[in-house]
């Protein structure tokens, strides 16, 4: 049998369907003789012209089959499915059949052969099949693992939902080589001790009981339809079991029998905040975008990115993606323009590279392309990188955000909303100042030129999120995965955190809130303390904490201390008065605002210590214009201090010259 089905597996498509036709060819001629034989109750021998029907009947059976697809399947892959396809295609066959017999009345053909030949026929073309599933697929099992023996042994896992993405999944996994499903574990009673495929459904009390049985090391949560807020209670039920938790991949793979290890998916840290994002207005969302020329600043950035994501599926006339980094800006125009092919979508996408610093550009691209909506996500966002880097950040972040107001007044832009943070808020660091003083730019160009120009500048606060570049979550995944250690700044700092999407669809609709100068802070739930969250991510990964407690753990934590710059908790209101908007996730901020001519006055005496690597100077303007602002660290910037040290060192020699001379 095994050498049969080593014949069999190794032929080519074509002759594995040959062999099928032939087959049904068989079944056909002899479901119609086993028609006539019952209804004569006799062994039936054909007479005169009736012998046509017997060649007539593949004639009509073959063309059909191959039409339905029932030869491009893979036999020991189909499923329930394949069945429905079956019955059609039985179905037209015999009513086409019994059409031909009676119009033809070749011999006498009692009523009921062709309901009975339907009958034989759908049993023998269904049966055959699932068959030969079950008996290829059975030595198909075992010859692969026979190899899978010598590479690499099959992991058990147990599978969390018993519903009909946890049966795809465990059919998929039993055709693949990396894992073997054992067990269900399902929280409806009503499925508890009943079986899918051979598989047994067991309660979540049972769990450690089957991990042991089993050695089984990872479970895959398969609950696709869950909210976000039921699979974080789920995931955190699972914490405390010595499991690896992955979440099952797309279904198409799945059913296709394509499911590998690499494939599945860690858990989404979203789902252990444990929050769903609120329905989205729809009115709010178009305001902005719909049949508009929209322009994206930073837009190869994390937000930048996904707001242009978001902004294609919104019907805008065009979409200006500004970015100065040229391989992000590549990468994300085609990713677009797939996007769009696969939507069946028309829409310009206009790639611009560039610096918001280049105030003559960005005008000439404004009154060229008539850009009425900019989202300005364009900015020097890491903290300690900032720190090393000050200048850089001034001039990017500040003269930036400031050349490109002008530049959006002097166009006639309607709408320009600023991607601004909670590290903006009584900041300890570069990045926080230079990122609240954008925002007192765009509130002192709102009310003291509120009659000069028509440009409604809107700002947007919020904290961290998930997956961002430089975001806690993927570096904590890298160091698991590297067998530790973790590193946390300090086990007290929490973080506020929302996913990307959220985050970028509420940006749109604040934008579409704001009426001139508004400063909206966004709903970002409740805080995470990140050593928790970096506890979490090592039990989700099936390994425990190597601490005093434990000291036989798998990954140990480790605390470096808080970097340059860096805050315990971060905050998004300055002070106290905020309003409710028509959002329950926007909220608006009455903050102060420095008058424009102070302001502009403050900008030039910025400017010129920032073009003179006077650091000095630049943190006595940002005292005196960002409220709350409290530098946690030195002058970090590389340039000043290895200078600094350098004259340090001169004058250390000057002075013990003249020390020796006295």
């Amino acid at each position: 049998m095994e050498n049969l089905a080593h014949w069999f597996l190794r032929l080519s498509r074509p002759k594995k369907a040959l062999i099928t036709m032939s087959a049904d060819v068989f079944f056909t001629v002899f479901s119609l003789w086993l028609a006539f034989s019952l209804r004569l109750g006799e062994f039936y021998v054909p007479k005169d012209r009736v012998w046509i029907f017997f060649l007539v009947a593949p004639c009509i059976v073959i063309p059909i089959f191959i039409r339905m697809g029932l030869y491009r399947a893979i036999i020991r892959y189909i499923g329930v499915r394949a069945l429905a396809t079956i019955t059609q295609a039985v179905t037209l066959y015999a009513v086409i059949f019994a059409a031909l017999v009676f119009q033809l009345r070749l011999g006498l053909v009692p009523r009921t052969v062709p309901p009975l030949n339907w009958l034989l026929m759908l049993f023998f073309a269904s049966g055959s099949r699932f068959m030969a599933r079950w008996w290829f697929g059975d030595l198909y099992a075992r010859l692969t693992a026979n190899t899978e023996q010598e590479n690499t042994r099959r992991k058990n896992v147990i599978i969390y939902g018993a519903g009909s993405a946890g049966a795809q999944l465990a059919a998929a996994l039993t055709n693949g080589r990396e894992y073997r499903p054992v067990a269900f574990v399902d929280d409806d009673s009503k499925l508890h001790k009943q079986k899918i495929n051979g598989i047994r459904i067991y309660p979540l009390s049972a769990l450690t009981y089957l991990i042991e049985r089993h050695k089984a090391a990872d479970l895959l949560l398969a609950i696709p339809s869950a909210t976000r807020a039921r699979r974080s209670e789920i995931i955190t039920r699972l914490e405390s079991y010595p499991v690896h938790v992955r979440t099952m991949p797309g279904m198409a793979d799945m059913a296709q029998g394509k499911v590998t290890f690499d494939e599945l998916q860690e858990v989404d840290i979203a789902d252990l905040l444990g929050r769903d994002a609120v329905t989205p207005d729809p009115q709010l969302l178009m305001a902005n975008i719909s049949g508009k020329v929209v322009m994206v600043t930073g837009a190869g950035g994390s937000i930048g990115s996904e707001l242009c994501r978001q902004i294609i599926a919104l019907k805008p006339s065009a979409l200006i993606l500004f970015e100065m980094n040229e391989f992000a800006l590549y990468d994300l125009e085609k990713e677009l323009l797939c996007s769009l092919t696969r939507l069946n979508k028309q829409l310009r996408i206009i790639p611009v590279l560039g610096s918001v610093l280049n105030q003559q550009r960005v005008e000439k691209i404004c009154t060229v392309f008539g850009v009425q909506t900019i989202y300005h996500a364009a900015a020097y966002k890491h903290v300690p990188m900032v720190e090393k880097n000050p200048g850089e950040a001034v001039l990017n972040n500040v003269f930036g955000t400031l050349s490109l107001a002008k530049a959006a007044i002097q166009c006639k832009v309607e709408t320009f909303v600023l991607i601004s943070t909670d590290k903006a808020v009584r900041p300890t660091n570069t990045m926080g100042a230079t990122k609240r003083f954008a925002e007192l730019i765009l509130q002192a160009l709102s009310v003291d030129h509120v009659d000069k120009h028509k440009t409604r500048f809107t700002m947007v606060r919020f904290g961290n999120v998930l997956g961002s570049s430089g975001s806690v979550v993927p570096l904590f995944r890298e160091q698991i995965a590297r067998g530790g250690p973790v590193t946390v700044t300090d086990s007290r700092i929490i973080r506020y955190f929302m996913t990307i999407p959220e985050a970028s669809q509420l940006v749109i609709q604040a934008g579409a809130l704001g009426r001139g100068g508004d400063v909206f802070v966004l709903d970002m739930g409740e805080p995470v303390r990140i050593l928790d969250l970096a506890r979490r991510m090592i039990h989700l990964s099936g390994l425990t904490e190597k601490n005093n407690i434990q000291p036989s753990g798998d990954i140990e934590i480790v605390f470096t201390g808080l970097r340059p710059g860096e805050k315990l908790y971060e905050e998004l209101l300055i002070g106290e008065n905020v309003s409710e908007t028509t959002h329950p996730r926007i909220m608006r901020a009455q903050e102060e605002i420095v008058p424009w001519k102070i302001l502009n006055q403050k900008l030039q005496e910025l400017e010129k210590a920032t073009l003179s690597d006077d650091y000095i100077q630049v943190r006595k303007i940002f005292k005196e214009v960002v409220s709350g602002f409290a530098p946690q660290c030195s002058i970090e910037d590389w340039i000043w201090t290895e200078s600094t040290a350098k004259l340090s060192g001169i004058k250390e020699v000057k002075i013990r010259k003249l020390n020796q001379i006295n």
